[in-house]
């Protein structure tokens, strides 16, 4: 199968569907005189022995405005066909390049587009359709060849797509499935594969290291809680700058004493999110080397009532020294990311940067299509915000400043475990903050971004693996 696209307004003879042979143009002037063929966003139109190609099946997918077109807008046109096609039973597809030149941004932007539209999260269906999936991905060039820098965008596309794809498998799992355990066990067998370093720290360990705040979280489970350690340098990067990246790790989240309501409590085993994304992040750089160095901890276990759990107005002591008195047991995330980061300061980190589900307040602040950034540190938000743009992620910077503190303030300890319904991300996120001191340090609120309940054209309901190809692009063009 040949596929094309075409812009809206003009899809038989624009975009690619220009390149289209004189017959085969004239085959879709028909179709979009008749209404059939518009080039609004995302529409398939299958064409079956087209006029003037050797090809037994056209598609054309429309490309929408022609100015929202670049290398995000491919990405998604690209698993558009991929979702379209293989619904129908296609395996292989030839996608047409818009020239003879072969541009490695174009490259990179297909390939992952394909590999990221190509994923389901069925994994636990019996029946599973799994010869619904694509076996071969073509680049037309129409004569043109391709260079080295084509060739390496191909494989850097490859290695994100999976990567992103491999947060999303962890983030599918279902709690019983996922355990802190388990987490650790996925985060091991990952790292083996492709050489990086871990370590895995147990309930024990945590507790001489006097990870109070993790700890308090962590003693209402049965299961046994873990700190996921993984290390990569380039050996050229040996006096850069250590980057701390943390991503929460709750694999499920009851809200422990103060419950959460019933519905929807089955979306809690994507609590994880953030380690995951973090994972994943990790998987990509010990493929692709950039010269950096780079330390993630994911801090997993579950927030569970029992009669060991955590209470409303305890008071506890975090890695840190800093005391903190517990208004709700459901704000667990900020506590264990708080003891990660103090731990990744001991380690050395001089740049931090953390990733949770961490508020349902960015979700009504930004919905589930924007991530919500925080930061104390000007010049890494804005890094962070321009790596979400070249890659195609929508980011936006939220507001922290001296004066949300007081929302979160105890009278008996050094700061409180929530700072009310108002501002409720932006308090979350400052208090995340503080254990990071003065070193720069960025916060990600993904809990809107990391799952979407929708089938988009381009991508499957469930897990969407959000952040990794930012964070990728983030650690792949840092400063010499």
């Amino acid at each position: 199968m040949v596929v094309v696209y075409g812009f809206e307004g003009a899809a038989a003879a624009t975009g690619t569907a220009q390149r289209l042979p004189a017959e085969t143009r004239a085959l879709l002037d028909e179709l979009q005189t008749s209404g059939e063929l518009t080039g609004k966003s995302y529409e398939c139109t299958l064409v079956h022995r087209p006029a003037g190609l050797a090809a037994r099946k056209l598609l054309v997918v429309g490309a929408g405005k022609k100015e929202k077109s670049g290398d995000a807008h491919l990405r998604r046109l690209v698993g558009t066909a991929v979702r379209y096609v293989r619904g129908r039973g296609i395996h292989d597809l030839a996608w047409v390049l818009d020239s003879g030149e072969v541009p490695p941004g174009a490259v990179q932007a297909i390939a992952e587009g394909a590999i990221a539209g190509d994923y389901d999260a069925d994994c636990y269906r019996t029946e599973r359709e799994s010869e619904r999936r694509i076996d071969r991905l073509e680049l037309a060039t129409g004569g043109g060849s391709s260079d080295e820098a084509a060739v390496a965008a191909l494989e850097r596309g490859r290695v994100i797509a999976e990567a992103q794809n491999f947060s999303r498998d962890l983030v599918n799992e279902p709690s019983n499935r996922m355990t802190p355990t388990s987490l650790a066990l996925r985060a091991q067998q990952m790292a083996g594969h492709f050489g990086l370093d871990c370590r895995v720290l147990g309930p024990e360990e945590i507790r001489d290291l006097k990870m109070g705040a993790f700890w308090a979280v962590a003693q209402g489970s049965d299961e046994p809680a873990k700190l996921i350690v993984l290390n990569y340098a380039h050996p050229d990067a040996a006096h850069a700058e250590l980057i701390g990246l943390v991503g929460k790790g709750i694999t499920f989240d009851t809200g422990g004493i103060s419950i959460k309501p019933s519905e929807n409590m089955h979306e809690m085993k994507t609590d994880m999110a953030g380690g995951a994304m973090m994972l994943g992040v990790m998987q990509a750089i010990a493929q692709l080397k950039p010269v950096a160095r780079v330390v993630a901890l994911v801090p997993a276990t579950e927030n569970m009532p029992s009669g060991k759990a955590y209470k409303p107005g305890d008071v506890i002591t975090s890695l840190s020294g800093k005391t903190i008195e517990i208004l709700n047991t459901d704000a667990e995330g900020r506590l264990v990311l708080a003891d990660a980061l103090t731990y990744a300061r001991q380690l050395g980190c001089s740049v931090l940067i953390d990733a949770a589900t961490l508020t349902g307040a960015i979700m009504i602040a930004l919905g589930n299509i924007t991530t919500g950034v925080f930061g104390w540190s000007k010049e890494w938000v804005e890094r962070v915000l321009g790596s979400a743009a070249a890659v195609g992620e929508k980011m936006w910077h939220m507001p922290v400043d001296e004066d949300y503190r007081d929302l979160y303030k105890s009278s008996i300890a050094d700061l409180a475990n929530t700072g009310g319904r108002y501002g409720g991300a932006i308090t979350a996120a400052m208090f995340v903050g503080e254990f990071a001191g003065d070193t720069p340090w960025v916060h990600l609120d993904i809990a809107g971004t990391r799952w979407s309940n929708d089938e988009k054209p381009y991508l499957a309901k469930g897990p969407t693996g959000a952040g990794v190809r930012t964070l990728v692009h983030l650690l792949s063009n840092l400063p010499a």
